[in-house]
C-alpha cells in the first residue's frame, strides 16, 4: 500500500454484521461461509482480508483467532484484523502470519492509550478513524485535525506515519450533498500534508440511492485521483472494481496497462493466432 503502488482492495464480505446467517454460522463454529468468502474475494482481486467476528453473546476473541487462521490456510493475502475489542484484536494478533492491518483506532484518547501499545508491540499498520471523543465532525477540518492528532500520538510510540491507515470519514452523498468534495479535499491534505495511507467503508457514500453500484464506483476511481490509496469494499461488485481497474490504469500504475488488457481485451477467436482476425483473412487470400 502506497502512493505509487496500485490501489488496494480490502475485501470487507468476511463480516457478520448485517449477515444474519453468516452470524449464526460463525457462533456455532461453521465456517465454511468464511472460506468461501476468503476464496471468492482473492479470486476477485481482494489484495487484503478483512476479518471480523463482532457477534453479540459470542466469543469474539477465539473466533476471530480461529477464523484468522483458517484464512490464512486457505489463501494466501494480508490479514485486516477488524474489531473493536481489545482482548480481541490481540487474540488475533497473536495468532496472525505476516505483518496485519489493525482496523482500527480512533482520535479518542483511550483507543489511543489502548490500541497503539499493540500496533507497536506486533509491528503492524493500523487504520485511523477520523472521530474523537466529539463524534463525528461534519467539518473536514476537525476530521483533519483529528487524523493528524493520530498520526503525531503514533510518533511517539515509534510508528510511522505510512503505517497509519487514516479514514477520513465518507459520508452519504444523499445525506450530505457535499461528501463527495468533503472527502477529496481531505485525501489531498492528508496525501500532502500528513503524506499518510488513506482507506474508507466504499459502500457509505452511496448509502440509500438508486443505481448505488454506479454511484459507488464513479467514486472510487476519483477518490483514487485525489490521493486514496486503498477502501474497504466488496470486490465481487464488478463495477467497483472495474473503477479500480481504470483508475489504476489512468493514475500510471498499471505498466503498459497490462492488467487492464488482460481484464478486458475480447478474447481470441478459435483458430486464430496472435494476428487474429486479419491473419485469418490473409491465411483465406493465399
Amino acid at each position: 500500500m502506497g502512493f505509487d503502488q496500485p490501489f488496494c482492495v480490502i475485501g470487507e464480505r468476511i463480516n457478520p454484521t448485517g449477515r444474519k446467517i453468516l452470524a449464526a454460522e460463525m457462533k456455532e463454529g461453521n465456517y465454511e461461509r468464511v472460506k468461501s468468502d476468503a476464496i471468492a474475494q482473492v479470486a476477485a482481486g481482494a489484495m487484503v482480508l478483512d476479518v471480523n467476528a463482532g457477534i453479540p453473546l459470542a466469543d469474539e476473541p477465539q473466533i476471530l483467532a480461529d477464523c484468522i487462521e483458517l484464512v490464512q490456510g486457505l489463501v494466501d493475502a494480508p490479514i485486516c484484523i477488524d474489531s473493536s475489542i481489545i482482548d480481541a484484536l490481540e487474540k488475533g494478533l497473536s495468532v496472525v502470519k505476516g505483518r496485519p492491518l489493525v482496523n482500527s483506532v480512533t482520535g479518542e484518547d483511550e483507543s489511543l492509550d489502548r490500541v497503539l501499545p499493540l500496533v507497536k508491540k506486533y509491528d503492524c499498520a493500523v487504520v485511523a478513524i477520523s472521530n474523537d471523543e466529539t463524534g463525528i465532525s461534519e467539518d473536514p477540518d476537525v476530521r483533519f485535525e483529528v487524523a493528524k492528532k493520530i498520526v503525531q500520538r503514533a510518533a511517539d510510540y515509534g510508528i510511522k506515519a505510512e503505517d497509519v491507515v487514516v479514514d477520513p470519514l465518507v459520508m452519504p452523498i444523499g445525506a450530505m450533498n457535499t461528501a463527495g468534495q468533503q472527502v477529496f479535499a481531505l485525501l489531498r491534505r492528508l496525501r500532502t500534508e500528513l503524506k499518510v495511507n488513506t482507506t474508507c467503508g466504499a459502500s457509505n457514500v452511496a448509502f440509500g440511492m438508486p443505481n448505488r453500484r454506479t454511484l459507488t464506483g464513479f467514486f472510487l476511481a476519483m477518490a483514487a485521483g485525489h490521493g486514496m490509496t486503498s477502501a474497504i469494499m466488496n470486490p465481487l461488485h464488478d463495477e467497483d472494481m472495474h473503477a479500480i481497474f481504470a483508475a489504476n490504469t489512468l493514475n500510471g500504475l498499471d505498466p503498459d496497462c497490462r492488467k487492464w488488457v488482460a481484464k478486458f481485451r475480447d478474447p481470441a477467436s478459435e483458430g486464430t493466432g496472435a494476428g487474429g482476425a486479419r491473419e485469418g483473412r490473409r491465411r483465406r487470400r493465399a
